[in-house]
C-alpha cells in the first residue's frame, strides 16, 4: 500500500512538472516586450509566396560597349605640337585631343587657296564674256564656256573645303585630332614632339563611351545549358562590391574560346555614374524561375540552432515568438520555406538573434 502511494506521488509530480514547463515558456514569451531602443533598429518583412528561383554564379569582367568604342588614327604625318589629354580623361565630342604640324596640311591649304583664286578669276571672266556678248563682241558659245569654267572652279572649291573640314585644319599647317564621341580616353599612343609617319597604321587614341557597358561572363562548357537569352542577371564588381547592378542576358556568343575552353555571354548595364570601370573583374549571378512556388523570406532572417532553422514571428512589440521552419532552398539572399509559415506572417530580419536568445532564457 505504501509502495503504491509512493508511485502515485511520483507520477503526479512528473505530470505536474510537464504541465508547468510550457506554462513557464508561455509566460516568458508573454512577458517579453521589445524595448523602444531595440524597436528603432528592428526590421520586419511580410512573408510572400513567390516562384522559386535558381541561381548560378559566373566570373567575368566589365568591358566597354564595342559599339561606342572608337579607334582614332592620324590622317596625316608630321610633328606632334601638343597633346591635350591623358589616359582616363573624360572628353566631349569635337574636343581637340592633339595637334600636329604637317606638310601635308600645308599642301591641302594651298589647294584651298588656289581653288578660291580660280573661282574669283572664273567669275570675272564670265562677267567679261557676258558684257562682250551684250555688246555683240563675242559669241554665246564663249559665254557658255565661261559659265562652265565657273562651275568647275566651284566644284574644286567645294572639294578643297571638304578636305580641309575632314582634316580639321587650322592656321600654320596645323592638323587637329578631335574626339568623334564623348567618353573616356582608354588608350593613348602619342606624346608631344613625336614624329608621326604618314603611313602609320597604329591608332593614337581610343575613346570609349561608358554610359552603357558590357558584363561579359565566361561559361564553362558544362554550364552552357543553364544560360538562355532574356535571363535576369545581377552583377557585382571588386571596384564597387557593395552595389548590385541589374540587367538581362541579351547576347550569347556561340563560340568556344580555345584558350579558356569557355563560351561568353553579354549583359548590357547602364553606367550613368561611371561606377563600372572597363576591364574590372565581375561576378555575374544568373537567375532562372521554376514553375512551383514557396514562401520566401530573406536568408538573413533565419536562425540556425541545433541543426534546425527558426524565425521570429512578429505581431506586435509584445507579441513575438520563435517559429521552427523547414528550408526548401536558398538562392542568394532569399530562402524558400516549405513548412512553418503562412501568407501574411511577418518575420524579424534584424535583431532576430537577440530576440531569440531572450525568448529562450
Amino acid at each position: 500500500m505504501k509502495k503504491n502511494l509512493i508511485i502515485l506521488l511520483a507520477l503526479f509530480t512528473l505530470i505536474t512538472c510537464k504541465k508547468e514547463e510550457p506554462q513557464k515558456e508561455t509566460e516568458a514569451a508573454k512577458s517579453f516586450v521589445i524595448s523602444d531602443l531595440m524597436m528603432k533598429s528592428t526590421t520586419v518583412v511580410e512573408v510572400q509566396e513567390e516562384y522559386i528561383k535558381d541561381e548560378t554564379s559566373f566570373f567575368g569582367k566589365i568591358a566597354a560597349d564595342k559599339n561606342q568604342y572608337i579607334d582614332i588614327f592620324p590622317l596625316v604625318g608630321g610633328n606632334v605640337v601638343s597633346v591635350n589629354v591623358e589616359l582616363g580623361d573624360f572628353v566631349r565630342k569635337g574636343q581637340v585631343l592633339a595637334t600636329i604640324r604637317s606638310t601635308e596640311v600645308a599642301g591641302y591649304q594651298k589647294d584651298l587657296s588656289v581653288a578660291k583664286t580660280d573661282l574669283v578669276i572664273a567669275q570675272k571672266n564670265l562677267r567679261v564674256a557676258q558684257d562682250m556678248y551684250a555688246g555683240k563682241l563675242s559669241t554665246e558659245r564663249e559665254v557658255l564656256e565661261a559659265k562652265s569654267q565657273v562651275q568647275k572652279a566651284q566644284d574644286e572649291l567645294r572639294r578643297s573645303q571638304s578636305v580641309n573640314q575632314v582634316y580639321n585644319m587650322g592656321k600654320g599647317n596645323i592638323y587637329s585630332v578631335t574626339s568623334p564621341i564623348s567618353g573616356y580616353i582608354v588608350e593613348k599612343n602619342i606624346n608631344k614632339d613625336m614624329q608621326l609617319r604618314s603611313d602609320r597604321s597604329d591608332n593614337i587614341f581610343d575613346v570609349a563611351n561608358t554610359g552603357n557597358v558590357w558584363a561579359l561572363l565566361n561559361i564553362n562548357q558544362s554550364d552552357i545549358h543553364k544560360i538562355a537569352l532574356g535571363m535576369k542577371a545581377e552583377v557585382s564588381t571588386l571596384t564597387a562590391p557593395e552595389k548590385i547592378f541589374h540587367g538581362k542576358i541579351d547576347k550569347i556568343f556561340k563560340i568556344i574560346d580555345p584558350e579558356t575552353n569557355s563560351m561568353q555571354a553579354r549583359v548590357v548595364l547602364t553606367n550613368a555614374n561611371g561606377e563600372l570601370i572597363p576591364e574590372s573583374k565581375a561576378t555575374i549571378k544568373v537567375f532562372t524561375t521554376e514553375d512551383k512556388t514557396a514562401f520566401a523570406v530573406p536568408s538573413g532572417a533565419l536562425i540556425f540552432d541545433d541543426n534546425r532553422y527558426y524565425v521570429i514571428l512578429f505581431k506586435s512589440r509584445s507579441d513575438v515568438k520563435v517559429q521552427e521552419v523547414k528550408v526548401l532552398k536558398q538562392t542568394g539572399t532569399t530562402s524558400y520555406i516549405s513548412d512553418g509559415l503562412q501568407a501574411g506572417d511577418k518575420v524579424v530580419t534584424n535583431n532576430q538573434l537577440l530576440i531569440y536568445r531572450s525568448l529562450n532564457e
